[in-house]
């Protein structure tokens, strides 16, 4: 009679004095369900570039689903039911590349103390809502000369990782005992400091007057913060990382890494390594790997000259070509519960600017894939100034299937029901 058995999430491979953690598999469902997690949690991937795309070659000139696909969109024809483009988002600046570090704030740094939450960033929002649930609440990722997409609340701009190697070591090399030593030590000296901190803060606020006392409980909420952070890095660093087949990458630059990082990020979410990542392209990169002359600015100030649009179209193909592997590595990847990652998965690609010959920030390239919506095909959205969504509606609703019960986000003048 054939035995009724499950493995646990802390089931452990083990052999030649290595132990390496599992990553979720579909026998390990039982137990997850009983432990009460989620089988398939949302994640959200993010991904940017600091130039835009070729308006005449990116956007549909028809709206729907039966549109003739453009040639920046080629690459992308096997999933073309399954992302949506959209026509007119923006977030009604000017400004060309001084902006462009909006593109995933809608909130311009130097306007940042005017609003509730700052310039954080879609993404290090819904970090926010994870939490310490995984090993990385959020993940931004890159290549040296990045551009500035992900910021935090505070207005503080989170540094890409800059290397493929360090992000593999970080997601699935073991600390060492020595290193994890030193990692508790830190842990217990910043607890240690946080303690003195809170006693001081409580002896101040018998002396305080009813606003400043305020002012020391939001202090009180962001220090209580910390300390569940450390709490949880504790926990973090007595679990073992997950094992996956993947060589340790080599690094180098963008066009020698991008394949890389992206099959980095979809383990990391397999594995629940993190649910949330940013992936940021570089303002410049050796284009003579594709047997191009110019820098990437360079040919973004095209000016209409054939030959410079030859040369980025030549670019942003490959943009999207890097794109189209990395969604069907995500519809071949399961979760525990068998379904596929791509449908749990909210990936947003686009940039702060609109077009990098003319320094328009009107018009965003903004392209969405999966999440398990009913993808439209091509959205046009009004064009006249005063009827023009504002791109953080659609951020709303990203971060509603996420998880938030939110109506606001930023710059937001509701929430975009144009998604299934």
């Amino acid at each position: 009679m054939k035995k009724n058995w499950q493995l646990d999430r802390r089931t452990f491979l083990k052999g030649a004095g290595v132990a390496m953690a599992l990553p979720a598999l579909e026998a390990m469902t039982p137990s997850l369900k009983a432990a009460g997690a989620k089988a398939a949690p949302q994640r959200l991937v993010c991904v940017g570039n600091p130039y835009g795309m070729i308006p005449q070659r990116f956007f549909p000139k028809q709206a729907g689903l039966d549109y003739d696909l453009p040639i920046l969109l080629k690459p992308l024809a096997s999933h073309r039911r399954d992302f949506t483009v959209f026509s007119n988002f923006d977030h009604g600046y000017s400004g060309g590349h001084r902006v462009v570090d909006t593109f995933l704030t809608g909130v311009k740094t130097i306007d940042l103390k005017s609003m509730p939450d700052g310039n954080i960033s879609i993404d290090q929002r819904a970090s926010e809502h994870v939490g310490a649930r995984t090993r990385f609440s959020t993940l931004t990722l890159g290549v040296a000369g990045s551009c500035e997409m992900s910021w935090t609340r505070a207005g503080v701009n989170v540094p890409a990782i800059t290397s493929s190697r360090e992000v593999f070591r970080m997601l699935f090399v073991d600390d060492t005992a020595e290193a994890k030593k030193r990692i508790g030590h830190r842990n217990q000296l910043q607890g240690s400091i946080l303690d003195v901190v809170s006693e001081h803060a409580k002896a101040l606020d018998r002396r305080l007057g009813k606003r400043d006392r305020e002012k020391l409980d939001e202090y009180y909420t962001s220090v209580r913060g910390v300390e569940k952070k450390l709490q949880m890095a504790e926990h973090w660093r007595h679990e073992l990382k997950p094992a996956v087949k993947l060589r340790e990458p080599e690094g180098g630059g963008f066009v020698e890494s991008l394949e890389d990082y992206y099959e980095l990020m979809a383990l990391a979410l397999q594995t629940d390594s993190t649910r949330v990542i940013s992936l940021e392209m570089p303002e410049g990169f050796n284009t003579s790997q594709m047997d191009l002359r110019n820098s990437y600015h360079g040919y973004s100030h095209h000016g209409k000259s054939p030959q410079l649009l030859e040369g980025l179209t030549v670019i942003e193909t490959f943009q999207m070509e890097k794109l189209s592997g990395f969604l069907s590595r995500l519809k071949e990847l399961r979760d525990a519960d068998g379904s596929r990652l791509f449908d749990t998965t909210q990936v947003l690609f686009g940039s702060g600017i609109g077009n990098g010959s003319s320094h328009s920030n009107k018009n965003l390239p903004v392209l969405l894939a999966g999440g398990g919506y009913q993808h439209r095909g091509h959205v046009v959205l009004p064009e006249a100034k005063r009827e023009r969504v504002p791109l953080c509606n659609l951020y709303v609703t990203l971060l509603r299937r996420f998880g938030l019960e939110i109506d606001v986000f930023n710059s937001s003048g509701g929430v975009f029901d144009g998604l299934g």
